[in-house]
C-alpha cells in the first residue's frame, strides 16, 4: 500500500518518517521523498496514529488523488534541483509530465489552481534557494554554480537570482545575515 506525505522534501525527512513508522510498528518496503510502499495493510488506529504523529513533526498523510500528484510533483522538481545526480537532458514540461503520464497542461492547471503559482516558477524558487545555499558554502564560484544547476550563462543565473531576491548573487553573498528559505515553504 503506497501513503503519500506532505512536506517531506529532504534526506532527513525521510529518516524521521521511518523512524515514526517503526515506533508504530509499521514496516515500509521504502520511503522516498513523498511517498512510502507499505509491506502490510495498515489497520485504521496505525494511521491515526501515523498522522497525528507526522503533523507533530510538520508532516500530514494526503488523502486525494489532486494533493498527491501536486506533491508529486514538487517532490520531482526538490529531487532534481537538490540531489547532485538527478539531471535531466529534456525540458522540465517533457520530464514531469513523463514520470506522472498525464498532458503537462493538466499538471500545470492542476498545479497552478492548487498553488497559486506555476511550475516553472516553483522550478526556480528551488532552483534560487540552491544558488544561495552554494553561495553560503563558498566552495563554488558562480560559473560553476551556474553550470551545476544547468543555467545556459553565469548572466542569466545572476539576472534570475536579482529578479527573485532582489539582489545580485556576489552581493548576496557579502551579507553577513544570509536569508534561506526552508524548501518546503517555498
Amino acid at each position: 500500500m503506497k501513503l503519500y506525505i506532505k512536506n517531506m522534501v529532504c534526506s532527513r525527512c525521510k529518516m524521521v518518517v521511518k523512524a515514526e513508522l517503526e515506533k508504530i510498528n509499521m514496516h515500509p518496503e521504502f520511503v522516498e521523498l513523498g511517498e512510502i510502499e507499505l509491506k502490510e495493510l495498515p489497520s485504521k488506529e496505525q494511521l491515526e496514529k501515523l498522522n497525528i504523529s507526522l503533523k507533530h513533526l510538520g508532516f500530514e498523510l494526503i488523502d486525494n488523488k489532486k494533493s498527491r500528484t501536486i506533491e508529486r510533483i514538487k517532490n520531482l522538481i526538490v529531487k532534481l534541483v537538490h540531489d547532485p545526480d538527478d539531471h535531466i537532458n529534456e525540458n522540465l514540461s517533457d520530464y514531469i509530465s513523463g514520470k506522472l503520464h498525464h498532458d503537462y497542461s493538466y499538471l500545470s492547471n492542476l498545479f497552478s489552481e492548487v498553488e497559486g503559482t506555476t511550475i516553472e516558477k516553483y522550478f526556480i524558487l528551488q532552483k534560487i534557494e540552491k544558488v544561495k545555499e552554494l553561495l553560503m558554502y563558498d566552495e563554488l564560484s558562480l560559473s560553476e554554480i551556474a553550470d551545476k544547476l544547468n543555467y545556459s550563462s553565469v548572466a542569466y543565473l545572476s539576472a534570475q537570482f536579482k529578479k527573485v531576491t532582489g539582489l545580485t548573487p556576489t552581493f548576496y553573498k557579502s551579507m553577513r545575515e544570509h536569508k534561506r528559505q526552508n524548501i518546503e515553504d517555498l
